[in-house]
């Protein structure tokens, strides 16, 4: 039987366990990326290590997110990445240089290599034919320290692309449509391969764009094969050296397979308030629109950007709409600049915004009340733009450009013939926004502003545990619903007493409150509890509050380790309907939970409320348990790295 390109990839770099459905796995991480809204936490967490040297081949610390400086907060904090990747030798990326995952696919990730990510999205590298995951912070810290990450072996999804695009037809539209035929618990516990003759169609960006939203399916990762497009885009950034040719076997083994037509695909629209709400542009046509943003690490490529721009070019944004525009990187930026397309945008009344993530992760450009935002991004959650009564679409670039100027939602194949981009031979160099680290780095320090505060760190495992149930939500929770991003509460990421006030603040106000009268306590969930974003914040705000345990149906991956990591105990319903026998304020009994999760047996939960016994387990590793019993991720890596152990 032939091997699949994900199983190539995982025995180079196999350091434990077997390639098994479901069993844990230890992988030889080769490069990690972080971000600022993720990345201070990160270097406290590896500061805590107490290590001289990373073990990655590469790592970056990128600056993206928290770019708004009205204070001295993220100027801080970028201050105390910076001086982290100096002393680490880790290469630094400094504010308005770019978007992460767009800088990495132009400037270091490699086919057949591995990485991984303090942001979800992480996976955009796998356009390149490299296998990225996205994970938690601690996660990330651990694989600079040990130069490995531990992962449940996941299934591999085939999806076999065949037949090419209709005009007007993008990469986001192919996104869409397989998030509208799987939802976004579709691809959880898999890595999406993709395969199929309708590849050679697709550029390296548009298949970053379709690997950049496989984290809106949840799958662990997603991956294209490295072929001469892949060659021609790395030639195209004076990285040729860097190519290798990666596919399938002919015969190659999958879990799963899906076949999709290119040709049926029209264009997409995912509406409010998830990304496989998915509709067609042709039904929506007519919405009145308010506001319309373009950019963010799906859809900020140069050919993307020269679309918009030859879409506006010699037209005007309609006077009711606000247009923001915001290259992936600097190189982009630049050279729309030198050859004109820049000015296409300025003279149609775009607002070009700072090469950075900006309003996908909150940063600026909320909408006005009530409003009607296009957005080229990968999310709409509730209340993610930073205004709650906002209703989010999420569109591909051309008909991002075409609604903007006409004031409401168009169908681009209105435009006529398609647009053909020429893109240029080579990509002008410009890497004096990056800061590569000294070979001699002894004595150097890290800086830490006032607003860094200690992280919480939990206590070994108590045999028993009880409290009250403080919070019930419904599925799909997302990590934004737990911690909120905007532009307020992100120069607060390396202040967690300060953003314990907000968590849960778009479902229950008084959550933060009732955690302090109570000593914390438990939360219940449906399914799917966590998705969406990387941010561990999500996990160490609830553990600083004294969460103890998250009953619920079905976690998202990495916010189910984010929780492990955190000592914050994921459990189950082994009978889903036991959702309904626990209610909010319940008083919630735990006992002999240490004995019954290393015996890997049914944990009771005893609501004595009630006077029921609802069955829960806990699904994961020995090694998930040990970590667990340590009380976290930083506790166990300490007894069994560096001889501490945390009583």
């Amino acid at each position: 039987m032939g091997k699949n390109l994900t199983y190539k990839i995982l025995e180079r770099h196999i350091v434990s366990g077997q390639l098994k459905k479901g069993e844990e796995i230890g992988i030889k991480i080769d490069q990690t990326l972080t971000q600022d809204s993720t990345g201070t936490m990160v270097y406290l967490q590896l500061e805590a290590m107490d290590i001289k040297d990373i073990k990655t081949d590469l790592s970056v610390a990128y600056i993206d997110h928290n770019t708004l400086q009205t204070g001295f907060e993220n100027a801080d904090d970028h201050e105390f990445i910076k001086s982290a990747a100096a002393k680490y030798g880790i290469v630094f990326s400094k504010p308005g240089n770019g978007i992460c995952h767009q800088l990495h696919l132009e400037n270091f990730g490699k086919p057949g290599g591995t990485l991984i990510g303090s942001d979800s999205h992480t996976p955009t590298n796998g356009g390149l034919g490299m296998l990225s995951i996205g994970a938690g912070g601690l996660d990330v810290a651990v694989a600079m320290a040990t130069g490995k990450y531990w992962l449940k072996m996941p299934e591999v999804l085939n999806v076999n692309l065949n037949g090419n695009l209709k005009p007007w037809v993008s990469a986001k539209d192919i996104i869409l449509y397989i998030l509208d035929k799987l939802t976004v618990k579709g691809g959880v516990g898999k890595v999406i391969e993709y395969s199929g003759d309708g590849i050679k169609y697709l550029s390296v960006t548009d298949r970053a764009t379709i690997t950049n939203m496989g984290a809106e399916l949840g799958a662990t990762t997603s991956i294209f094969p490295s072929d001469n497009e892949t060659y021609e885009y790395l030639r195209s950034q004076n990285r040729e050296g860097d190519w290798i040719e990666l596919k399938a076997d002919e015969d190659a083994v999958y879990d799963d397979v899906i076949d999709i037509d290119l040709g049926d695909i029209v264009p997409l629209v995912a509406k409010p308030h998830s990304p496989d709400n998915v509709d067609t542009i042709e039904n929506i046509k007519g919405l009145k629109v308010d506001q319309v943003a373009i950019g963010s690490c799906t859809n900020s490529s140069y050919t993307d950007l020269m679309k918009v721009a030859n879409i506006l070019k010699g037209k005007k944004v309609h006077p009711d709409v606000s247009l923001s525009i915001s290259p992936g990187s600097s190189k982009i930026l630049n050279m729309l600049a030198e050859n004109g397309a820049l000015a296409h945008m300025i003279s149609a009344g775009a607002r070009v915004l700072e090469c950075a993530c900006g309003p996908c992760i909150g940063m600026g450009q909320a909408p006005k009340n009530d409003a009607i935002s296009l957005r080229t991004f990968n999310r709409n959650f509730y209340g993610r733009s930073g205004t709650k009564s906002a209703h989010v679409y999420l569109v591909s670039p051309e008909v991002a450009a075409i609604s903007a100027i006409k004031g409401y939602a168009e169908d681009p194949r209105v435009l006529g013939e398609a647009i053909d981009i020429d893109v240029p031979e080579v990509f002008k160099e410009n890497n004096n926004l990056f800061i590569y680290p000294s070979e001699k780095r002894d004595g150097l320090k890290v800086k830490m502003g006032p607003n860094i505060k200690p992280f919480p760190i939990n206590k070994k495992l108590k045999d028993c545990i009880e409290g009250k149930v403080v919070l019930k939500v419904d599925d799909d929770i997302t990590t934004d619903h737990i911690m909120p991003s905007n532009a307020s509460l992100l120069p607060y990421r390396s202040n967690i007493p300060h953003l314990s006030k907000y968590a849960f603040s778009t479902i229950d106000d008084e959550f933060w409150k009732r955690c302090e009268e109570n000593n914390g306590g438990f939360i219940v969930g449906g399914e799917n509890y966590g998705q969406g974003s990387s941010r561990e914040h999500a996990a160490l705000v609830p553990l600083y509050l004294g969460i103890k345990a998250i009953l619920a149906k079905s976690f998202a991956r990495i916010h189910k380790a984010n929780l492990i990591n955190a000592g914050i105990i994921p459990l189950e319903f082994i009978n889903k309907e036991d959702y309904e026998n626990i209610g909010f304020d319940d008083d919630i009994y735990i006992y002999k939970l240490r004995d019954l999760l290393i015996e890997n047996n049914e944990i009771e939960v005893i609501n004595k409320t009630k006077d029921i016994v609802i069955k829960c387990r806990f699904a994961g590793s020995k090694r998930d348990v040990d970590i667990l019993m340590a009380g976290g991720y930083l506790n166990w890596v300490k007894k069994n790295f560096g001889g501490i152990d945390n009583d």
